[in-house]
């Protein structure tokens, strides 16, 4: 009886804590869903990042944390949550949904239509599917399956234009304009107004060389999107065809009002501004094209036409010397040249430029062959110098591209990031304030702590927080108070070791590196003093650097470019060899592991940081800095694809400028894939 009692008793108090365990979680989850509404992605991930280490079993916080790193452009890591909530209920059909969508942006367009696959077997009806699976097998190149999906798709939306429109635009991938305007106009009697039905007419008509139509059609498409710019782009190449030139003019400038950096318009504009003789306004147009393209030879050879015309002759030979280096037998372009010679006075640089003229044209009458063509316009991608004086024209045609469709839209955390590692960690006495503070911790530091010989508890943070007056003036008081007491105990190496702290603060960082010294001299075990000088060592060594080094990398297509490196630093070397020391007295101290791959970055020694970043996660999994700067280290070492799941890790474990990186480099890591 007295067991039953205890078991009644034990249950009693047991039922209430289950039940608020239950409320708490729903309640975090609650609080992660309002953050993802209010596209707080990086504070949602740490709600569901709650919920599933509370009840891992789950589904929805994976799908919702998913969707919160989709948001972020972290495809890699929402198709993982979304497989993991798969895997706990597959029958949800968002959950595939969302996961396909991460695919499509990964590019890996089969493994996405077999999501959608089994979205629609589980929702028949999913249009979002339908569209996306049909955008995938165009992706593919696989036509006809793309029309048999749109033709399913017809059947649950006959009176849907868009579905006819874009089955017109797949005939039109195919070369197949008649049954694209069959399509499009099928569209047009649903729906008099759909822009992209007349665009893609448009395109059609121009495709056959029926230029007055192609406008008129153009005139619909506008009516409907006044804001592209590409529509006015074409529709000035159509004006131009039918040599209507001031109409070509107002489009490039009303394309050129809405797109103010679009190379097209302006390198077309300043061929027309050319043809009417606006010489100095051909001139800026030019000048926008070059700055874009140094080294586009085209609108180098146009400027050079230019500023003969308005009379800068010493401009004009220095543009098309830069010409006939690229294009030595550019013979219109040396004929050029011995005109502008000429009315330098220079005769005799005239003359054998007229020479080489003359023989060049000797060797074309017996056999040779010029390279003009008859078409009035070339493609972007068309870079023959002797089409100089055509306008050019997209290599793709500008009708409308079909979008995947999604439930799921959001702000993405696009806040500009440098490629610059997270700062080492060091030890003191303040640190950054703020929700997303983060401090190491360190059994090593607590028990220093504990002994409380120091003024103030220590820290060890990567977020040093700077000085005020009254903090600089403290530490100044301290370094004295600390002298006199030295000066009654010189084998103390606890003083040592808190003046040479003090000192570091006030940014004295040689006397600091002499009572470091002092320090572990008195004692060899004090494995913060040897951390300690590290630091100083790392700190001061940085600081030397920033003079004449930039402290982290702007974005360019070379991952390298503007990092400098110098391995004969000597100092660098103490630095380990003093972390090594640390190492073996406390080798699970993972902070020693990152200083030193902060280090082996600095020295460009790629494995040896990624190891020692390896090491640090090895002993503390929820090292965000340590995965962070890995990723850095992988992204220095061209090595984009591991960098994308390193930073996939720190984002989610809230380094949201993680999300920065792996947006700009995600297109080399699925590059380093193919």
């Amino acid at each position: 009886m007295r067991s039953f009692w205890k078991t009644f008793l034990f249950l009693s108090w047991l039922f209430p804590c289950v039940v608020w365990a239950q409320i708490n979680t729903d309640r975090v989850m609650l609080m992660g869903r309002n953050a993802l509404y209010y596209e707080d992605y990086v504070l949602s991930i740490r709600r569901f990042n709650m919920v599933i280490a509370a009840k891992p079993h789950l589904a929805e916080p994976y799908f919702y944390r998913g969707l919160a790193k989709f948001y972020l452009e972290d495809y890699v890591g929402a198709e993982e949550d979304c497989g993991a909530a798969i895997d706990r209920n597959p029958f949800l059909p968002q959950n595939y949904e969302l996961r396909g969508l991460c695919r499509v942006n990964l590019e890996r367009y089969a493994d996405a239509i077999a999501d959608y696959e089994t979205l629609i077997r589980i929702k028949p009806e999913a249009e979002n599917g339908w569209h996306n699976m049909t955008l995938c097998y165009l992706e593919l190149k696989d036509y006809g399956k793309a029309i048999a999906c749109i033709d399913t798709m017809l059947v649950f939306w006959p009176k849907k234009a868009q579905l006819y429109t874009l089955r017109a635009q797949v005939y039109l991938t195919e070369k197949d304009t008649v049954a694209a305007m069959a399509s499009a106009d099928e569209a047009l009697a649903i729906n008099p107004f759909d822009g992209p039905a007349w665009n893609l007419r448009a395109a059609v008509y121009a495709g056959r060389g029926q230029y007055k139509e192609a406008e008129e059609a153009l005139d619909k498409t506008i009516q409907q999107s006044p804001r592209e710019a590409g529509h006015y782009i074409n529709r000035a190449l159509m004006r131009y065809h039918q040599r209507n030139l001031r109409g070509a003019m107002d489009d490039y400038d009303a394309a050129l009002e809405m797109d103010t950096a679009n190379y097209v318009g302006h390198f077309n504009r300043g061929l027309l501004r050319a043809q009417v003789g606006d010489d100095n306004r051909a001139i800026e147009d030019f000048n926008f094209v070059l700055r874009r393209e140094p080294d586009n030879m085209i609108a180098l050879f146009n400027r050079a036409l230019m500023l003969d015309n308005t009379g800068d002759y010493k401009g004009a030979i220095r543009d098309i010397d830069a010409v006939i280096k690229e294009f030595p037998n550019f013979w219109t372009g040396y004929q050029f040249r011995a005109e502008v010679r000429r009315k330098m006075g220079d005769v005799k640089g005239a003359e054998l430029d007229e020479f080489k003229v003359l023989k060049a044209q000797m060797d074309m009458r017996y056999g040779g062959k010029t390279q003009q063509t008859d078409k009035r316009t070339r493609k972007v991608s068309d870079r023959n110098i002797e089409d100089y004086d055509k306008l050019v024209e997209a290599d793709t045609s500008e009708e409308e591209v079909p979008e995947y469709e999604s439930e799921y839209r959001g702000k993405v955390q696009n806040r500009r990031t440098e490629l610059a590692l997270e700062p080492a960690l060091a030890l003191t006495y303040y640190a950054v304030g703020g929700e997303l503070q983060r401090r190491a911790y360190s059994p090593v530091v607590e028990r220093l702590n504990r002994l409380h010989a120091l003024s103030g508890a220590l820290l060890l943070t990567n977020a040093e927080a700077s000085l005020d007056e009254a903090r600089v003036q403290k530490h100044f008081a301290s370094i004295q108070s600390l002298t006199a007491k030295i000066a009654a105990q010189p084998e103390n190496a606890m003083l040592y070791f808190a003046r040479s702290l003090d000192e570091y603060l006030v940014q004295d960082f040689e006397k600091a590196l002499a009572d470091a010294d002092r320090a572990v001299a008195l004692d060899s075990t004090f494995v913060l003093a040897y951390y300690l000088r590290a630091q100083v060592q790392m700190k001061a060594l940085g600081a030397e650097e920033e003079k004449t080094v930039p402290s982290s990398v702007q974005m360019s297509s070379d991952p390298m470019a503007g990092w400098e490196f110098n391995a004969s630093r000597a100092g660098w070397q103490a630095a380990l060899d003093d972390l090594d020391k640390v190492l073996a007295q406390e080798p699970e101290f993972a902070a020693c592991y990152y200083n030193k791959g902060n280090i082996y970055v600095q020295l460009k020694m790629w494995p040896e940081a990624i190891a020692a970043y390896t090491k640090a996660v090895e002993l503390n999994a929820a090292f965000a800095e340590a995965y962070y700067n890995r990723g850095v280290a992988y992204i220095l070492s061209g090595d984009y694809a591991k960098a994308i799941a390193d930073l996939s890790q720190a984002g989610e474990m809230g380094l949201y400028k993680a999300y920065n990186l792996m947006k700009r480099y995600r297109a080399k890591a699925l590059s380093q894939k193919d």
